[in-house]
């Protein structure tokens, strides 16, 4: 006399878990590219629920990059695969890696020598899966770098497509969570270089109060000007480059550059720890310092 009909989210606490109950999450251990696979793995999973890389057009693979043991307990999160990550990840006896800049990119010489070969005889040697998102994870609504980085400045991006610009949606715009504006652009800098604990490259064009912001994480130069379309008085990302000092003085548009590496500290750990709460995972955040 009834039927009850709904979709994963409203049949399951998460989308994640609806995986499960739809029967396709695999029971036999995880051999993501093997021909008999019989289901999806947990970091698949949880990779295509939150992140959705097939909506991007990207630089290098999102996803599993390096494959490691079948059974994960503890994920170790980080921005850059680097050597050092890798081996405090060892050390910490991770069983999965998930970082923002991954091992492999568009254009590369395709050869494993060097510092590459050394990366990839860590990992291997100790069967230590890497997972790595980039544009992804930029752009999460809620978990991304853009996102995180908003919560740790204090900012709000404004309702809707109103809030987003840019190349793929990738920006951010936005305004303080009090609703209040910066008293100029000196004022925003000393509070960006507060929170973040680094120093800020600011290029002001001695404009008045501060309040329609525009962010984007890491190397974002080349989203100033779409910025500027969308109407807002400063922009906030990693790094300058030398034609964007002077686009700022002639637009009247303040520019801060906070670092690379500073400005996408914070998107890996939140979705790492969003997913090993999920799954009862352990999880630990490890930040390699880099001064770019």
């Amino acid at each position: 006399d009834a039927a009850l009909v709904g979709g994963v989210d409203s049949l399951c606490l998460t989308t994640l878990y609806g995986f499960h109950s739809l029967q396709l999450v695999s029971a036999a251990p995880c051999r993501p590219y093997d021909l008999h696979r019989d289901g999806l793995s947990i970091g698949e999973a949880a990779a295509f629920a939150l992140l959705e890389p097939a909506r991007f057009s990207d630089y290098g693979p999102n996803g599993l990059q390096v494959e490691g043991r079948a059974q994960i307990g503890k994920i170790v999160s980080g921005v850059t695969a680097n050597r050092a990550l890798i081996e405090a990840a060892i050390a910490a006896r991770a069983d999965a890696i998930f970082v923002h800049h991954g091992l492999f990119w568009r254009g590369q010489q395709g050869t494993v020598t060097g510092w590459m070969k050394q990366r990839l005889a860590l990992l291997l040697g100790a069967d230590i899966n890497l997972f790595a998102y980039h544009l992804p994870l930029d752009a999460h609504p809620v978990l991304g770098n853009n996102a995180q980085l908003g919560r740790v400045l204090g900012l709000a991006a404004l309702d809707g497509a109103a809030g987003r610009f840019g190349e793929q949606g990738l920006g951010f715009l936005g305004r303080r969570e009090d609703d209040g504006a910066f008293a100029d652009a000196r004022a925003l800098a000393a509070h960006v270089k507060k929170r973040l604990n680094r120093p800020v490259v600011l290029v002001d064009p001695s404009q008045g109060a501060i309040e329609r912001i525009a962010w984007c994480t890491g190397g974002a130069q080349g989203h100033f000007e779409a910025a500027i379309a969308a109407g807002a008085q400063a922009f906030i990302t990693g790094e300058i480059s030398e034609p964007q000092a002077n686009v700022a003085r002639e637009c009247g548009v303040a520019y801060l550059a906070c670092g690379h590496h500073a400005s996408e500290r914070y998107g890996a750990p939140a979705v790492a720890a969003h997913v090993a709460a999920q799954f009862g995972l352990a999880h630990e955040f490890i930040d390699i310092d880099n001064p770019a």
